[in-house]
């Protein structure tokens, strides 16, 4: 194997834990707006990862906003009241910030060089780098992030790359940038060691990523029949190829002296309170599982999960920061565990074909208005959930176990359902969106760079 020198020398280990990122059992998500900002700060949370990536739509005003709030939150000006008299302020004890720029399969059209777009990783990276190195690092902190979408250790070296030359740019000293690296492709999954390596002395651990990982799984081997994924609500963490993928991240990780986080737990906790306590019972049982496999933290995308996940991890871990004393030897995966979906794959029910055509029309609606988060039926859905939820559309197209005619039909409910609710809905660009991501001959790899060319180029924000 090419890179077997790398896995078999057991010495090398990434750098230790920058100044706020030692004690991460509790981390928040959520897009750069000005009341996300405050209140994930505010959370109780350990870290915040501050997403212009699937949870904001890449409105230009989004990603200018996103980093001037991101500023005035360092510099502690973005103290606001709303019109209706709700105050927001800053309090004393601050989650540690880390970006989430956008992936490299994206560019940001609004800014060019040599005549072509600028990739959108590098505008959110630069901005943010350029303005706000040097406050975090005066402020105790780092310049820290989160690079999502990662296919291979060449994306990693490339990163690598940035963060070394940005540094000697700024004459910030080496190794003060770290970042988490997304685990939320199935070819990274075989590579996570290799990855860890190309960033040691900028990496900041591993992290799991649950929808895009099923995302990535349908892109790379929804041809094939048997990756035929049956309802996403049935693929929970549980699943035995999603077992071998958490637990090697452990392993890996503090076999190398790096965090493990956890996945997402999107539930947004409210309602009747039968339906918040089932919520939080199911956050509750997800973040006890990822704290006794190991995780040294774990995501919520909620400020009220925050207290649960804290107390999962907080029975575990006690007073210690992590647990990377657990090195899990005890974990051997193989490459067909890692891809063994045949023990669960299965058609779809109609409740599942349902629900993934009405998030997909929902969160299409959502993302093309400018919002890039939103709660849809008691969980906070974002691009990663509207590109799982397309997927498994097409993949079920593919394979026949669901009629072209039943996703029409259901198109055309859904579609009527959200013009009644919201006459201003621009249905038919939704409805053609939806037709060319999930109901293609060819998938196409992501909804975000044609959605984006065609519907968000030069849009300003529209208020919600």
């Amino acid at each position: 194997m090419v890179t077997s020198a790398v896995r078999d020398d057991p010495a090398w280990r990434v750098a230790p834990p920058a100044p706020g990122l030692t004690d991460r059992r509790v981390e928040i998500t959520g897009p750069p707006d000005r009341r996300m900002t405050v209140n994930a700060l505010n959370s109780g949370a350990r870290v915040w990862m501050a997403d212009f990536e699937d949870a904001t739509a890449p409105l230009w005003d989004n990603v200018v906003g996103g980093q001037l709030n991101l500023l005035d939150a360092i510099e502690r000006r973005i103290d606001f009241t709303t019109p209706e008299g709700k105050e927001y302020r800053l309090g004393e004890r601050l989650a540690t910030i880390m970006v989430r720029p956008r992936g490299w399969h994206l560019d940001e059209e609004h800014l060019e060089y040599d005549g072509r777009p600028a990739p959108a990783a590098l505008v959110d990276f630069g901005l943010y780098f350029f303005h706000c190195a040097r406050r975090q690092i005066d402020a105790g902190h780092g310049p820290y992030f989160c690079l999502p979408k990662l296919e291979n250790r060449y994306e990693a070296r490339l990163w690598n790359d940035v963060f070394l030359l940005a540094q000697e740019l700024l004459g910030i000293p080496r190794g003060t940038i770290r970042a988490t690296v997304l685990i939320e492709t199935i070819t990274a999954a075989f590579e996570m060691e290799e990855i860890l390596h190309e960033l040691r002395e900028h990496s900041a651990g591993l992290n799991a990523g649950r929808w895009d990982y099923l995302f990535s799984l349908i892109k790379t081997f929804g041809h094939r029949t048997d990756f035929l994924l049956p309802d996403r609500a049935r693929v929970t963490m549980t699943a035995p190829f999603l077992r071998a993928y958490t637990e090697l991240l452990v392993r890996t990780c503090h076999r190398r002296g790096a965090h493990a986080i956890g996945g997402m737990a999107a539930q947004v906790p409210g309602g009747d309170p039968a339906a918040h306590e089932a919520a939080l019972a199911t956050v509750r049982l997800d973040k006890e599982r990822e704290a006794e496999d190991g995780f040294d933290g774990s995501w919520v995308a909620h400020p009220g999960l925050v207290p649960v996940c804290r107390q999962a991890f907080d029975d575990v871990l006690g007073d210690r920061p992590h647990q990377l004393d657990r090195t899990r030897d005890d974990v051997a995966v193989s490459a067909a565990e890692l891809l063994s979906v045949r023990r669960i794959s299965g058609p779809p029910t109609p409740e599942g074909v349902r629900t993934n055509v009405f998030v997909a029309v929902r969160y299409f609606a959502a993302w093309l208005r400018g919002q890039g988060a939103v709660a849809i039926d008691g969980l906070m859905e974002d691009a990663a959930t509207a590109e799982i939820a397309r997927v498994q559309i097409w993949q079920w197209l593919r394979h026949r176990v669901i009629a072209r005619e039943t996703v029409l039909r259901l198109l055309d409910d859904e579609i009527a359902a959200l013009g009644a609710e919201y006459p201003w809905a621009p249905v038919d660009e939704i409805r053609a969106l939806f037709e060319r991501t999930a109901m293609a001959g060819e998938l196409p790899l992501f909804f975000t760079p044609d959605a984006y060319s065609r519907h968000l180029v030069r849009r300003t924000a529209v208020p919600a």
